[in-house]
């Protein structure tokens, strides 16, 4: 984004690369077709799992700062908790309701102490809050079909009908016809193809096989995980010398922000956990 691609031309090659990827591995292990009465809700997947999740966040992110960023994004289990509730009819059990608040509260404090944006936007900040708002509608409404689909004929579809709506969106195709492919270099052009494979085929599909065993509340927890291991990589990357040396931003109160996540993330998740074995043994 801060080179030759712009955010929506990097969103539609995100999209395109994962949707190959997905009908390929589709084609080669999963011989599945889809009822038509379940490509309508596949399509709402797309739009809100794919388009309006990936073009509001890379937009917001452009206008807005971290900070801001990553405290909206710490409602998202929130919201999909509320959503379970009225469309799933998923219990709010008082494990869960603890989990969330204190893994939000822990993932808002570390934010908090963490690295400051260059600038703050309303627009931005509204963006970012349809991002997390789209994102949650999405877990909850994917839920139903992985009783019915294995998560990769799900997954398919979902970013078949996500790509037509970004390349639907004009700034997408009009930004990837400007673009000055040569000018993109070969460190550029590995950062994206990580993208592509590591944080969308392989996130999208990992996180729609998780919801075949959990809640989309349990799913959508582990987002309070992501500062944590923001903090590790920047440790492990700066100690094998393949980026700046962040250590000096670890603290002790970090640290304990860091464990009010993970005693957070366990409470929500333990719960489920704990159904899933009694019934097993019953």
């Amino acid at each position: 984004m801060a080179g030759e691609m712009e955010p929506n031309a990097f969103i539609f090659f995100r999209a395109a690369g994962a949707v190959l990827l997905f009908w390929l591995v589709k084609s080669i292990f999963v011989k599945e077709k889809v009822a038509r009465k379940d490509l309508f809700l596949m399509a709402l997947c797309g739009l809100f799992g794919v388009a309006l999740n990936q073009l509001f966040f890379f937009n917001g992110l452009n206008l807005t700062s971290s900070i801001n960023t990553g405290i909206i994004m710490t409602v998202n289990p929130i919201l999909v908790v509320i959503l379970s509730y009225f469309i799933l009819k998923e219990k709010i059990t008082w494990r869960k309701s603890v989990g969330i608040l204190i893994g939000a509260t822990g993932a808002v404090l570390l934010t908090l102490t963490g690295a400051s944006g260059a600038t703050d936007s309303a627009i931005g900040d509204l963006f970012i809050f349809i991002n997390a708002a789209s994102y949650a509608m999405y877990l909850v409404l994917v839920k139903p079909l992985m009783a019915r689909y294995k998560p990769v004929t799900v997954i398919t579809w979902v970013f078949t009908f996500g790509l037509c709506y970004v390349a639907m969106y004009p700034p997408s195709l009009m930004e990837v016809s400007q673009m000055d492919f040569s000018a993109i270099s070969g460190t550029e052009w590995g950062v994206i193809v990580y993208v592509i494979i590591g944080v969308t085929f392989l996130t999208y599909l990992l996180t729609v096989y998780g919801l075949q065993y959990v809640s989309p509340a349990v799913s959508s927890a582990y987002i309070y995980l992501q500062p944590v291991l923001v903090m590790f990589f920047a440790v492990f990357f700066s100690a094998m010398g393949w980026a700046e040396d962040y250590t000096d931003s670890i603290s002790w109160e970090k640290i304990g922000y860091m464990l009010l996540i993970f005693v957070g993330v366990f409470l929500t998740g333990s719960g489920a956990l704990l159904k899933r074995k009694s019934q097993s043994s019953s």
